[in-house]
C-alpha cells in the first residue's frame, strides 16, 4: 500500500532526528472549563509519558496526521516513574479542586488522561501503572468522570471490568479515533489500520456493560484528511457524526487537521499538495451536526488562526475561535458572521472538488 509506505518512510526519518527527552520533560497538565456529562464543569488534562503508540512504532508508520510520537520517550518507562509523574501533575491542582468542592454550587470535575496512544494497551501503559493511577483517582471524591483514549483492539470486556473494580461508580469514557466512517478514507488517506467492524465491536463491548457500569464512548472525527477537497471534508465529517450516533457512540469530537512535524500530512503541505481546512468549514460542520445529531458534539480549536492550523483571515479568526469554544460549552449553534473571506470559502466549497487531482499518490511531488 503506497500510503503506508510513505507514512512509514516519513515516520522513520522523523524518529531518526528526534532528540531523546526524559519522562519528566514530557509529562504536563492543565485545568480548564469543560462540558461534562453532568453539565458545565472543569477538567484536569494530564499527558502521561509513554514509550509511544504501538501503531506508530510498528511497520505501518502510524496515522498520516499524528505526531504524538514526538511526545514520547521511544524507550521503556518504569511503572513507578509513570505513576510518580502522574502524582506530580495531579498535585498541581489540589487547592483548585478543594476550592471548587467548597463552593456552594460546586462544578463537576473530570480528569482526561492522554498517553499519546492507548491507555488500555499494557505495552504503552503497563497494567500495574494503569491500575495504580485509577486507584489514586478512585480516592478523589471530587473527580466524577475519567476520560481515556484507546484504539479499538484494546477495548476488552475483561479490562473494562477490572477498571470498574477499581473506580466503582465513577464515569469512565473511552475515546476512540475513528476519524471517518468511510473505510477508504480511513485506510487510504489516514492509515488508521482498523475497519468499521473493529470500531463497532469496541462500541458494542462498551454498550454491553452499560447496565452494570457507568461507561461511555466517544469518537474522534478528523476534519479534512490528505487528498480530500473542502466539500468532501465537510460532508465526510457530518456523515461520520451521524454514523457514530447510529452505532451507539455517546458523543463525538471533531479534530480539524493541523500540521505537525514529522508527519505525512506535513510532507504533502510543504509540497503544496494539501491545504488546511477553513474555520468556516468547521462552523458548517458543527452547526449541521447540532441540527441533525442528538448526541453531544465538540469542535477542537487547537491551532486555529495559526500558519499550521485551520485559517480564515486575520479579521475573523480569533472571533470565530471564541464563538466555537463557547458553543462547545453550551452545545449551541454558532450565529452567522459576515467577513469578506467567506465568499472565497463558499467558492472553494462549491468548485474545488470538481477539479480534484486524479494523480496517484505515488506520482505526487513528495520526494
Amino acid at each position: 500500500m503506497e500510503i503506508r509506505k510513505l507514512t512509514k518512510e516519513t515516520r522513520d526519518k522523523s524518529i531518526s532526528k528526534q532528540k531523546k527527552r526524559k519522562p519528566e520533560e514530557l509529562a504536563t497538565s492543565w485545568f480548564q472549563d469543560d462540558l461534562l456529562y453532568k453539565g458545565q464543569g472543569k477538567s484536569i488534562f494530564v499527558i502521561l509519558p509513554t514509550p509511544g503508540c504501538s501503531w506508530a512504532l510498528g511497520e505501518s508508520g502510524g496515522c498520516t496526521m499524528c505526531s504524538y510520537i514526538a511526545d514520547c520517550t521511544l524507550e521503556p518507562i518504569s511503572s513507578e516513574k509513570i505513576v510518580e509523574l502522574f502524582k506530580r501533575e495531579i498535585a498541581k491542582y489540589t487547592e483548585e479542586i478543594k476550592l471548587e468542592a467548597n463552593n456552594p454550587n460546586p462544578l463537576p470535575i473530570a480528569i482526561k488522561i492522554f498517553a499519546s496512544g492507548s491507555f488500555l494497551n499494557p505495552q504503552e501503559v503497563p497494567r500495574d501503572a494503569r491500575n495504580e493511577i485509577l486507584q489514586i483517582i478512585a480516592h478523589m471524591d471530587e473527580i466524577r468522570e475519567i476520560i481515556v483514549e484507546s484504539r479499538p483492539e484494546y477495548v476488552k470486556s475483561k479490562t473494562l471490568k477490572e477498571v470498574f473494580s477499581i473506580i466503582g461508580d465513577k464515569l469512565f469514557e473511552i475515546s476512540i479515533g475513528l476519524e471517518s466512517e468511510d473505510d477508504f478514507i480511513r485506510e487510504e488517506k489516514i492509515n488508521k489500520g482498523f475497519s468499521k467492524y473493529d470500531f463497532e465491536l469496541a462500541i458494542s463491548k462498551i454498550a454491553n456493560l452499560k447496565n452494570s457500569y457507568n461507561i461511555k464512548s466517544k469518537a474522534y472525527i478528523l476534519v479534512k484528511p490528505i487528498l480530500t477537497s473542502e466539500k468532501e471534508a465537510i460532508d465526510d465529517a457530518i456523515n461520520t457524526a451521524k454514523y457514530c450516533e447510529s452505532v451507539g457512540v455517546d458523543r463525538v469530537s471533531f479534530c480539524p487537521a493541523t500540521i505537525h512535524k514529522g508527519t505525512l500530512i506535513e510532507r504533502f503541505w510543504r509540497k503544496g499538495a494539501y491545504i488546511l481546512p477553513w474555520i468556516w468549514s468547521t462552523i458548517e460542520i458543527i452547526n449541521e451536526v447540532r441540527k441533525s445529531v442528538a448526541i453531544p458534539s465538540f469542535m477542537d480549536t487547537s491551532g486555529f488562526g495559526s500558519r499550521r492550523g485551520p485559517y480564515n483571515c486575520k479579521k475573523c479568526n480569533k472571533d470565530l475561535k471564541h464563538r466555537i469554544i463557547k458553543s462547545n460549552l453550551n452545545q449551541s449553534l454558532i450565529e452567522e458572521v459576515d467577513c469578506k473571506c467567506k465568499n472565497q470559502w463558499i467558492g472553494e466549497v462549491k468548485f474545488s472538488h470538481l477539479n480534484k487531482s486524479k494523480t496517484p499518490i505515488k506520482h505526487l511531488p513528495l520526494i
